[in-house]
């Protein structure tokens, strides 16, 4: 567990100029200059600057100053910096900090400054037990990025995803989880089945996926925190590609029968499931709107693959994706500004969004083989899978302006990704 708590000296006097505004919604944005000393104390001090800062330039949106770089050295949280120093390097934010740590408590002190205002923006304090120093770092990155943007923060998450190793054709998949940045990674399937589709409830820690094995699948709920594992139950036919609803009392899923699959919907507290289509095409893939009153799924019945909403109870489906191309795994943004998806056309794989209404459609990526897109819990960056020809699939990222494409630090194949909301 992570506490927060706010230091002295939150909110400063008014500025001297405006403050500084990054827009993460222009595509022609330029990295925001700033600069993360190592903080000072405890030697987890530079390890913690040193995650802050991959984080912020991971993101496109800042552009950490190289240390080499500084006038000022030995900052102190508790005192105010010489701006001047930072002007000469042309930082417009400085990150600093103190770390402590006292009878197995760490403690972290850090100050967010407007250089060229000479104004404190931001003033927190963390604690939590040493072991947990990463995810200080990612809270305080939480933090300036929300400052800085507006925007809600997208670091103090986890990635559950399947790991795959092998040869081509004959890979292990295992389900694997790890932070949002690669770190701590570990197995949670030992890789006796194939398994697929791995996706977080919105509202706890716990996951819902497909298992695949000779004699059948099965969809699967596993409790991250006590390890639990129970099955949605038997289904004639396979039965795929489950999702919670965003109260995470339901999972949407499809069951394949003699060619045909359709949509159904369980109440998890109850165990009652619903079919919601009825269609002699391929409906699949379905995936709540944030508000849980609609889904959208890709179906075939128009005679390839296109994107369909329909009310949560299957009623008044209609068509939202008309461009040329192959649409697949539609998935709805957290904040229900768009519907993210897989478009094939021309012999590439694209990852694109569109507005629920079908407008305003943005290829986001393109390549031989690009898929499975994820939300961040703040609806403005997506993770995916690409795979060269020949090549094992890797985790990459893209923001919705499709300017900021960065691979995913997790030196393994990966595939199938999917993000959590933020820790608690």
């Amino acid at each position: 567990m992570v506490a927060l708590a706010c230091a002295a000296g939150l909110l400063a006097a008014q500025p001297a100029r405006a403050e500084i505004v990054v827009n993460v919604n222009r595509a022609d944005v330029q990295p925001l200059p700033v600069a993360i000393p190592a903080f000072g104390g405890d030697a987890s001090g530079a390890e913690i600057a040193g995650v802050i800062s991959a984080n912020l330039e991971r993101s496109g949106l800042f552009r950490p100053i190289d240390p080499a770089s500084f006038v000022e050295r030995n900052l102190d949280p508790a005192v105010q910096p010489t701006f001047e120093s930072w002007k000469q390097i042309n930082a417009q934010a400085l990150v600093n900090g103190k770390v402590t740590v006292v009878d197995g408590k760490l403690t972290v002190d850090f100050r967010l400054w407007d250089v060229f205002a000479g104004q404190q923006l931001l003033g927190l304090q963390f604690t939590s037990s040493p072991e947990n120093w990463r995810r200080v770092a990612h809270k305080i990155s939480d933090q300036i990025y929300e400052r800085l943007t507006g925007e809600k923060g997208y670091f103090d998450t986890r990635v559950v995803f399947v790991a795959e190793s092998g040869a081509r054709g004959a890979r292990t998949k295992r389900l694997a989880i790890m932070d949002q940045d690669g770190a701590n990674p570990s197995y949670l399937t030992d890789g006796g089945s194939i398994v697929m589709t791995p996706r977080f409830s919105s509202t706890s820690q716990e996951i819902t996926y497909m298992a695949l094995r000779p004699e059948g699948s099965s969809v699967y709920l596993l409790n991250l925190e006590t390890t639990r594992r129970e099955s949605l139950g038997e289904f004639q036919g396979m039965v795929f590609a489950p999702r919670f609803s965003p109260d995470g009392t339901r999972v949407v899923f499809s069951v394949e029968r003699g060619g045909n699959s359709d949509i159904h919907v369980m109440d998890l507290r109850s165990r009652a499931t619903r079919r919601l289509t009825a269609d002699p095409g391929i409906d699949t893939s379905g995936s709540f709107s944030p508000d849980g009153s609609q889904i959208v799924f890709n179906s075939d019945r128009s005679g390839q693959p296109q994107l369909y909403i329909m009310a949560a109870d299957g009623s008044n489906p209609r068509r939202i994706s008309f461009a040329a191309g192959r649409y697949t795994t539609p998935v709805w943004s957290p904040t229900g500004e768009f519907i993210a998806f897989t478009k094939e056309e021309g012999g590439q794989f694209h990852i694109g969004v569109m507005r629920p209404d079908g407008t305003d459609e943005r290829i986001l990526t393109s390549s031989y083989l690009d898929e499975s897109p994820t939300w961040a819990p703040n609806g403005r960056v997506l993770m995916f899978s690409r795979e060269t020809a020949g090549g094992a699939p890797r985790l990459w990222t893209v923001d919705v302006t499709g300017r900021i494409l960065r691979p995913v630090p997790y030196p393994q194949s990966g595939s199938d990704p999917a993000w959590s909301p933020l820790l608690n």
